[in-house]
């Protein structure tokens, strides 16, 4: 505990002196691990819960007497427990506002009397005993920064302490050494996963606010100084004893409507300080508010002229930069694809201005070559070109080199010049045809601790061993790296900074197995790393483990297939695997009798590890749309079919996983559901491991676009367990995979009457709050096609659904809002649910999501509005209530994209229905703008177009506008349409049309009549009304002329 509180919890005051534990979302995390582990120790370890402490935990408490129960004595003032120690001394004590205790299984009662206040106890207690250990314990066993705290030193203890209760004594050190390591992981994954800024960043950021400041109109701040002018040479101004805590500069802002404001930038964000003494004309380092990520968004929470005056310049603050990032802390290792956690690692930070105690520690302006001892890790970050020129020059320095014969195990120091290859013109090219894909991250180097464990130097002193040494002595060396917890960045640090990864490469152009086999094992370990990755891809490694696929030692193609599956992770690596034949080879290892019974012969154990290393590679090669196509054309579908029947859970992840990211191309959705592997994957729903289940789920959701697919889901029994993994919300990616599976299967009625069956709406319903968008998203989806029933809209009014659909609205995320407002559309068809959408203001959100720049949310928006208007109680008045609205549909009649046109001309038609309403259209030149769509040749918009003129004929001289803005012939045209809704809303247009005599000459002139003589004949009423109609008027306009011609 004592070591967790000095290294990673967060105090006000840099020092270790007077300060407080104040409440941050890491401070916060530790304190409640803290609370979890005192209040559940009575009851795991009751015999050390009573031992008595050394001195007592005293701290000011906020509890009150009165919040004491049995088992104490409690007066006005006062409260003591009836346990008492061997002196007589109470173990817990409450007099006044402090408080004392002295064992555990008092402090785990204290802590559940304070119910909600646990927390500012805890805070309160640990504030004032920084080293509770010390009075658990005693001194002996006090915390000493960086003092070994391995079970060497308790041994140690045990012998010279001859106390009765040194037993008791030793298992409470050791619980609570457990808790502190548990602390400092927790905190080490929280600190991870916060972006760090460098005095790069910060000093860009400001050199950038600075040219908008000054005395100018439109300023973005009066002005912004730094309060010194010294710059240290890795970038910091702050003074050496404060950049040990992360401290950069320290700067006086002035912005237009406040005071200046003294704010201090530190690798962990910035925040305001407590400005210069007057005194002492000294600044106070103190943090006096909460911590911003970076510069900019610190003032934009502070100074509202700065957002209006920075809105008005004509730079962009707030794009991503272009250029490399650089994290100071960390490195986030990308997401294994496997579905592991991601991995950061994180180091303290040092001394800027301590002495270098080895070669990792870079200065920013220094030039010495001693700092970077690894030339080959350095990754260039130009052009495809610029590296293959490197690689040129190499190749003619080791040809310069004197020939050293047969290459051999024991000499195997220097780069494989097999793995430099030059890049071709079509590997430039081709780069941009996968800009789908995971762009390649730029090298982030580190500020590391200069305090390097032994571990560090022991490995480096192996890898030298390795490159001087013998077979055997390579052999041992090898196996005795292996020792070494190789997933841990150190060790991959202390490899690749003596040159360890050329070595280990080369290793595997030898013809030595044992050591191919110890060298495949290290790099499968280290490659978890993203740099490591791209070194081995920059090294030649990926070409020679391609090669190694050939061998007949089947230990050397799992391991080799292992290697490649990790470094195939970005987009290079992928083409490289692609263009030397590699997707080609691991569809040959997917070929060995794999399935079977469970119980394998330890040959056919083997063959099944192989083809999983196999398809555990391809699942990482897969991530590329041309490996798609490579592992297709290489008969790879089939033999996935074949393992996807295999009884063995390890090897179906790897094939389901690398089916799943196949399936977003249509070949691989048909062949998906041509080889009859919708039944392996529906059966594998009902796995135990919840991976297995997340990528068939997957694998579902992309092929249940297609209506055969999801009768085969339906009919193999599919419905019913992805209706059941509902109730697994902690997974959040098995959640997302599985909403996203039932909202496409729900797109088939016959399957959403199985999911009323098996209540999955209700729970659905359930998800539509505290969940990931990626969820949400699926959910809605999924809700939206259940809506299109009656009896699953009343559902869902009943479990509350409508205020969470509406709440939606609200949002940003595009595909979320399209599903939302299809949905909440669905809903409106009811009068009771557009009751509900009216009070919670649902339709005054729908309209503003018009504003929306997607088209598909302005699309969906728009037809959402239909059922509203349709179902709204005096829906005229509401249309209008909304201020611009109707001019702001009327506009959109000038989109380009065709669904929002017939979405608009939809709620037109809806909207025309009231009169007041579409006299204020008319106004806003509705006529022209629906009589410019007229030459379309898209049915859906001419169905739609065809209603909304129809409706608009119905105000003033809208018939005639409409002959004067050439609207007429074009819609005589749609009547040849194939479509019979188009047949019918036309018919009713050119009748109401027709009422003008300009136009029945126009139609006449371009055959309306022949067209709808045959439509008067039609079963359908409305349109032989309308087509008999516009004959009639036609005729009568004739008659007429007649009349007049001839008297």
């Amino acid at each position: 505990m004592g070591v967790a509180l000095t290294r990673a919890a967060q105090w006000t005051t840099a020092g270790s002196g007077t300060g407080t534990l104040e409440i941050t979302p890491l401070n916060e995390s530790l304190l409640n691990e803290i609370i979890k582990f005192t209040e559940s120790f009575s009851s795991k370890h009751p015999q050390e819960a009573a031992f008595i402490f050394k001195e007592p935990l005293e701290w000011q408490t906020q509890l009150q007497p009165s919040a004491f129960e049995s088992g104490y004595e409690v007066s006005e003032k006062k409260v003591q427990s009836q346990e008492t120690d061997k002196d007589g001394q109470p173990l817990l004590l409450l007099s006044g506002s402090t408080v004392k205790v002295r064992s555990f299984a008092h402090l785990s009662r204290l802590l559940h009397l304070a119910a909600e206040k646990r927390l500012k106890e805890a805070q309160a207690c640990l504030q004032v005993n920084r080293d509770p250990i010390v009075k658990i314990l005693g001194p002996g066993y006090g915390t000493i920064e960086g003092e070994d705290m391995s079970m060497l030193r308790l041994l140690d203890k045990v012998k010279k302490d001859d106390a009765d209760d040194i037993e008791m004594k030793m298992k409470i050190s050791l619980l609570l050494q457990q808790l502190d390591m548990q602390l400092l992981n927790s905190s080490l994954k929280q600190i991870s996963q916060e972006v760090r800024l460098t005095p790069a960043a910060v000093k860009n950021e400001v050199d950038l606010l600075k040219r908008f400041s000054g005395a100018r109109e439109n300023a973005v701040l009066e002005s912004l100084e730094y309060t010194s002018d010294y710059e240290f040479s890795n970038g910091c101004r702050a003074p050496p004893w404060r950049q040990v805590h992360g401290e950069i500069c320290y700067l006086i802002i002035k912005p237009c409507d406040s005071d200046p404001m003294y704010v201090t930038c530190s690798t962990a964000g910035v925040f305001l300080n407590g400005g210069r003494e007057k005194e002492r004309d000294e600044l106070n380092y103190e943090r006096k508010s909460d911590i911003s990520k970076d510069l900019v968004t610190f003032l934009r929470e502070r100074s509202a002229a700065f957002v209006e005056n920075m809105a008005k310049q004509e730079y962009t603050f707030f794009d991503e930069p272009k250029h490399e990032k650089h994290y100071q802390h960390m490195e986030a290792v990308e997401t294994d694809e496997y579905g592991q956690p991601q991995k950061f690692y994180d180091y303290s930070e040092k001394n800027a201005f301590e002495k270098p105690k080895s070669p990792l520690v870079k200065s920013k302006h220094t030039d010495s070559k001693k700092l970077e001892p690894s030339l080959k890790w350095k990754s260039t970050s130009g052009s495809q070109v610029g590296k293959a020129a490197k690689r040129e020059k190499e190749e003619k320095e080791s040809k310069a080199a004197p020939s050293e014969g047969k290459k051999k195990a024991s000499t195997a120091s220097s780069p494989s010049s097999k793995g430099k290859v030059s890049v071709k013109v079509e590997d430039i090219s081709e780069s941009s045809s996968e800009s789908e894909e995971d762009e390649e991250e730029p090298e982030r180097h580190q500020e590391i601790n200069t305090d390097l464990p032994s571990e560090y130097w022991q490995i480096q002193k192996l890898v030298k061993y390795i490159k001087a040494g013998n077979q055997t002595a390579t052999v041992i060396a090898l196996c005795s790296m292996r020792d070494f917890n190789l997933c841990q960045e150190t060790c991959q640090l202390a490899i690749r900074d003596v040159g360890g990864l050329e070595v280990l490469i080369n290793l595997l152009d030898t013809e030595e197995i044992k050591c191919k086999i110890g060298s495949l094992k290290i790099l499968k370990e280290i490659s978890q790393n993203a740099q490591i990755r791209r070194t081995i891809a920059d090294l030649g490694g990926l070409q020679i483990m391609v090669k190694i696929l050939d061998s007949l030692d089947k230990d050397l193609k799992c391991l080799a297939a292992e290697t490649i599956a990790n470094v195939a992770r970005f987009k290079r690596a992928r083409r490289t695997v692609r263009q030397h034949g590699g997707i080609k080879k691991l569809v040959g290892l997917l070929g060995r009798r794999t399935t079977g019974s469970a119980h394998a012969t330890p040959l056919q154990g083997k063959d099944i590890e192989v083809a999983r290393c196999g398809a555990l590679a391809l699942w990482s090669c897969s991530k590329s749309a041309r490996n798609k196509d490579a592992i297709r054309k290489a008969g790879g579908i089939p033999l996935l079919a074949q393992l996807l029947k295999s009884p063995h859970s390890n090897m179906l992840i790897p094939v389901v996983g690398t089916l799943q990211e196949c399936a977003s191309e249509p070949s691989y959705r048909l062949a998906i559901k041509n080889e009859k592997m919708i039944e392996s994957l529906v059966k594998n729903l009902n796995s135990d491991n919840e991976e297995l289940q997340m990528h068939c789920a997957s694998a579902i959701f992309k092929c249940a676009e297609d209506q055969e697919t999801r009768d085969l889901v339906r009919q193999h029994g599919g419905l019913k367990p992805l209706a059941a993994l509902l109730a697994n919300s902690e997974n959040k990616e098995l959640l997302a995979a599985v909403t996203g599976a039932i909202w496409k299967c729900a797109i088939s009625k016959e399957n959403v009457t199985k999911f009323r069956e098996y209540r999955a709406i209700e729970t659905l319903v359930g998800l539509l709050t505290d969940q990931p968008e990626e969820v949400l998203v699926n959910v809605v989806g999924a809700l939206g096609e259940c809506c299109q029933e009656q009896a699953n809209r009343s559902i869902i009014r009943r479990c509350g659904g409508i205020p969470s659909l509406v709440a939606l609205l609200t949002g940003t995320n595009q595909a979320l809002l399209v599903n939302v407002t299809k949905a909440v559309g669905a809903c409106a068809t009811e009068p009771e649910n557009m009751v509900i959408i009216d009070r919670l203001d649902g339709v005054r959100l729908l309209w503003s999501l018009l504003k929306n720049p997607h088209a598909d949310v302005q699309a969906s928006a728009a037809w959402a509005l239909c059922p509203c208007i349709e179902n709204a109680k005096d829906a005229g008045e509401m249309v209008r209530s909304f201020v611009g609205g109707l001019e702001l549909i009327v506009n959109l009649l000038k989109s380009d994209n065709k669904e929002v046109l017939a979405s608009v001309c939809a709620a037109i038609t809806n909207i025309a229905k009231d009169e007041e309403n579409l006299a204020v259209i008319t106004d806003h030149g509705v006529v022209p703008l629906l009589s410019k769509l007229a030459n379309t040749n898209n049915d859906k918009l001419r169905c739609h177009l065809a209603d909304a003129i129809s409706r608009c004929c119905m105000w003033g001289n809208n018939r005639v506008a409409f002959g004067v803005t050439k609207a007429v012939a074009p819609l005589v045209r749609y009547l040849k349409s194939s479509d019979p809704a188009v047949h019918r809303a036309t018919a009713q247009a050119l009748y109401q049309l027709s009422e003008d005599p300009n136009n029945c000459i126009t139609m006449h002139e371009n055959g309306v009549v022949k067209l709808l003589l045959g439509m008067a004949g039609s079963t359908d009423e409305t349109l032989q009304e309308a087509a008999a109609g516009c004959v009639a008027n036609i005729r009568r306009l004739a008659l007429a002329t007649e009349k007049a011609k001839y008297g």
